[in-house]
C-alpha cells in the first residue's frame, strides 16, 4: 500500500531557480493532488524541464517551498526517491541484459515492488521479455523505459516525452497505460509536446512561459476560456500577403506553416466573408475548414506561437 499524504502531493510555492543572471524559473506555484495526471508544457527555455528536474530532486533550487509526498526532494534522499518514479525522455542501460533481466535487476532496489512480469506485461513487451535490450526496437525500448519506472511501485511517476518514438497505435497504447495507472491511484507529472497527449491524457495542465506560470486548468476550460466557437483554417493562396485578407474572426489571423487559422466567435459569418472575397479575386482556398479550438490553439496563443520542445534542458547542470 502506499503511504498517505494528507492534503496534495506536490506543493510548489514561490519556485525560483537562478543560472547565474539568468532566472529559469520565476516564482512559480502549484499543486497537484494525489491520483492526479498533472500536465507541464512550455517551449524550450520556459523553466519546464528545471521545474520538474527540482521536483525530482535533481536539481537544487535557489529560492522557494517545494514539498512532494511530504518531503522536500532536496533533501529527502533514499526514502524519498524509493517512492517515485522517473521516465526520462532519454536513458541508458545495460546492452547485454534481457528485458526480463533488466526489469528484475530494477526490482530489487526497491523495498516495494510490482510483479516483474506483470509490469513487462502491461508495458507491452510480453514477447520481448527474453530478448537482450540490445536488440529492441527505439519505440520498444522506450517501453522498457516506461517498465524501469514502473517496477518500484511509485506513488508519483514523472513522465519525460513518453511516446517520443511511438507509432500512432503504441501511442494509444500507452495512453491507455497511463490512464490505467491513474486508475490505480497513482500521481502522474507529464511533459509532453503532443498536445493531443496532454488533452486527451492531463486532468489539468500548467503552461510556463519565461519560468512564470501563464495559464493552470483542465484542457477543457482551457479551451472553453479561448473564447471563440470556431477556428477557421485554409491555406493561404499563393501570391496573396496575410495582410490583404478581409476583417475576420477575433483578433489577427495567424500563419502556421502555410495555412492561416482565424479564431471567430460566428464561423457563418466569416466564411461569407472569406469566401466572397475570394470569389471576387478568383481565388482558391485549398484546405478550408471549420473545427472546435484545441489544446494546441490555446497553448500556442499563450506562448506567442511558440512550439513545443522538449530536446534539451534549460540549463547548465550544476
Amino acid at each position: 500500500m502506499h503511504e498517505s499524504v494528507d492534503g496534495p502531493v506536490v506543493v510548489v510555492e514561490g519556485l525560483v531557480k537562478d543560472y547565474g543572471e539568468v532566472r529559469a524559473v520565476d516564482g512559480l506555484g502549484f499543486t497537484i493532488e494525489a491520483g492526479e495526471v498533472f500536465a507541464l508544457l512550455g517551449p524550450n527555455g520556459a523553466g519546464k524541464t528545471t521545474t520538474v528536474e527540482i521536483l525530482e530532486g535533481h536539481r537544487t533550487r535557489t529560492a522557494g517551498s517545494v514539498r512532494v509526498l511530504g518531503m522536500d526532494p532536496q533533501t529527502g534522499g533514499r526514502a524519498y526517491r524509493e517512492r517515485i518514479g522517473i521516465v526520462l525522455q532519454e536513458a541508458g542501460f545495460d546492452e547485454e541484459f534481457t528485458v526480463r533481466e533488466l526489469v528484475t535487476l530494477y526490482a530489487g532496489l526497491y523495498p516495494r515492488r510490482r510483479d516483474v512480469d506483470e509490469v513487462i506485461e502491461r508495458v507491452g513487451l510480453a514477447e520481448k521479455a527474453k530478448a537482450r535490450t540490445k536488440t529492441l526496437s527505439g519505440g520498444q525500448r522506450r517501453r522498457l523505459d516506461l517498465a524501469l519506472g514502473l517496477i518500484g511501485d511509485p506513488e508519483l511517476l514523472f513522465l519525460d516525452e513518453p511516446t517520443t518514438g511511438f507509432d500512432p497505435s503504441a501511442r494509444r497504447r500507452a495512453w491507455e497505460l497511463v490512464a490505467s495507472l491513474r486508475d490505480l491511484g497513482t500521481t502522474i507529472v507529464l511533459t509532453t509536446h503532443y498536445m493531443e497527449e496532454a488533452e486527451s491524457l492531463a486532468d489539468r495542465v500548467a503552461v510556463i512561459q519565461g519560468g512564470r506560470l501563464v495559464a493552470l486548468d483542465s484542457p477543457a476550460n482551457l479551451v472553453a476560456r479561448e473564447g471563440a466557437d470556431a477556428i477557421v483554417s485554409f491555406e493561404l493562396p499563393d501570391g496573396v500577403a496575410l495582410e490583404e485578407l478581409p476583417p475576420l474572426g477575433v483578433g489577427p489571423a495567424r500563419m502556421r506553416g502555410t495555412e492561416v487559422q482565424v479564431r471567430s466567435a460566428d464561423a457563418t459569418r466569416d466564411l461569407h466573408e472569406l469566401t466572397a472575397w475570394a470569389m471576387g479575386r478568383q481565388l482558391q482556398l485549398v484546405g478550408l475548414t471549420t473545427g472546435r479550438p484545441s489544446l494546441e490553439d490555446v497553448y500556442l496563443d499563450l506562448t506567442d506561437g511558440e512550439p513545443e520542445l522538449a530536446e534539451e534542458g534549460e540549463g547548465p547542470t550544476p
